[in-house]
């Protein structure tokens, strides 16, 4: 590649979307795929620990859920400031920070000897978690070929199932297998910490980022060097094109430009799917292997049946992983909601242990499908300047019912068992199906690099 050309912003991001996919772009969504696995094994474990200390440490209901809900608190701070760090200090940079940040304080809650402790740490978890995962979606995003973009993504989502079911593994076998398996269940969470070194070593910086910032030559580096390895040789270079109009350059102007006309629909739009959502999912799979236990299945029959309910989540993924690039985004998106709302139902009034399994599998492959359909469809919608902000804060507002939902569950259980919970649970997946249809939708179509 010779020339005397200088290429621009532009150029440089149509040479990302038309490569085909090579090993550095399995490298970027393997290497974030395993981060997004540890985050999820950190999540799905708290839900069994909640039942063992529920046992071991007498705590009430509130209590319970308050090991839930202060984890989403942090959750929702760390989404926020993460997704504004990831558009000041870059992708990869807050990625491995956030790794080391709750692996470290997942591995010291191993230590714990008291509930307050334990809380004090979960907060600390949740803002390295909840930074974390709008930051890899973007940061893999951009990285992606246009046409299978969305594929990416949710396939990306897909490690959450990987990380749900050891996480579901360690429940069944080593949290029940002494009185200390607890604690053992979250030295194993401590992984994320050594990984964060790899993360910050081993993967390179997004180059839509890098080339918003200015750093064209280190952003054509990288570029070059995934174009080697899909045996592109010579790549003619445009003259040197007036930089693209970036739109946000500080935190209070990327928030800001949330709100222009523009976008100002699709924020809504994606805030309040993301707060459904969450609302749902969390209430519902944070507290199965607790509602299991109080229907009068023992801890390990229990966490079995969850065991079971988690496997489906992996192929409800892979048929989203394929719909996306077929149906759209939005349709997509939509239907697995729908597909979530009717699940819900059937397993709150499920009863027997076939009727329970398959209606918890049947919402499992529905809820995490439309997971992977959410993650794909929210980088999409902001333009690069504020792609990490944009991202960051639709996943902040979801948090704020995360924490919400394990603080409600006990009351609505009380008032009306599973039947009244899962049918709140379904009205909330309702309504952000039908929220969908405000969004826009990018299949096929380039990145905004403004």
């Amino acid at each position: 590649m010779s020339s005397s050309g200088i290429p621009s912003r532009a150029s440089l991001a149509e040479r990302l979307d038309t490569l085909p996919f090579t090993r550095r772009h399995l490298k970027v969504l393997s290497g974030s795929g395993i981060g997004w696995a540890l985050d999820a094994m950190d999540v799905g474990l708290i839900s069994f620990v909640i039942a063992v200390l529920a046992q071991q440490w007498d705590l009430s209901k509130t209590e319970t859920g308050w090991i839930a809900s202060v984890g989403f608190i942090g959750m929702a701070i760390g989404a926020t400031l993460g997704g504004l760090l990831a558009d000041r200090l870059g992708r990869r940079q807050v990625f491995a920070i956030t790794l080391l940040i709750y692996g470290v304080a997942t591995g010291a809650s191993a230590l714990v000897g008291g509930l307050a402790m334990l809380l004090v740490l979960r907060f600390f978890v949740g803002l390295g978690l909840g930074a974390e995962l709008p930051v890899a979606s973007t940061y893999v995003s951009e990285f992606a070929p246009r046409r299978i973009r969305g594929r990416l993504i949710v396939i990306l989502e897909a490690f959450w199932a990987v990380g749900w079911t050891a996480a579901a593994l360690i429940g069944y076998f080593v949290i029940p297998a002494s009185e200390s398996g607890w604690r053992w269940a979250f030295a194993l969470g401590a992984l994320p910490a050594a990984y964060a070194i790899i993360v910050r070593w081993g993967l390179p910086e997004s180059p839509r980022w890098l080339a918003s910032r200015g750093d064209i030559a280190q952003a054509e580096r990288i570029i070059t060097k995934f174009e080697a390895d899909a045996g592109v040789t010579s790549v003619p270079l445009v003259s040197k094109a007036p930089t693209a109009r970036v739109l946000a350059d500080d935190a209070s102007s990327r928030l800001g430009t949330l709100w222009y006309p523009e976008f100002r629909v699709r924020t809504l739009c994606i805030w309040l799917i993301w707060f459904c959502v969450n609302f749902a999912y969390y209430g519902a799979f944070i507290w199965i292997p607790s509602i299991l236990v109080d229907a009068g299945y023992d801890l390990v029959r229990s966490f079995g049946f969850t065991l079971l309910i988690t496997l489906a989540q992996l192929p409800g993924y892979a048929v989203a992983a394929w719909l996306i690039e077929v149906w759209g985004r939005r349709t997509t998106l939509s239907v697995f909601l729908a597909g979530s709302a009717v699940s819900a139902v059937l397993f709150g009034t499920a009863t027997g242990v076939g009727a329970i399994i398959a209606t918890g599998m049947a919402l499992s492959f529905f809820n995490l499908g439309a997971w992977g359909a959410l993650y794909a469809v929210t980088p999409e919608i902001y333009p690069t300047s504020l792609r990490g902000t944009g991202s960051g804060w639709a996943a902040g507002v979801g948090r704020v019912a995360s924490i919400v939902a394990p603080l409600i569950v006990p009351v609505l259980l009380g008032v009306g068992g599973a039947p009244l919970l899962f049918a709140v649970f379904a009205g909330f997946f309702v309504v952000a199906a039908i929220v969908t249809w405000g969004l826009v939708d990018r299949r096929g179509q380039a990145l905004d690099d403004r």
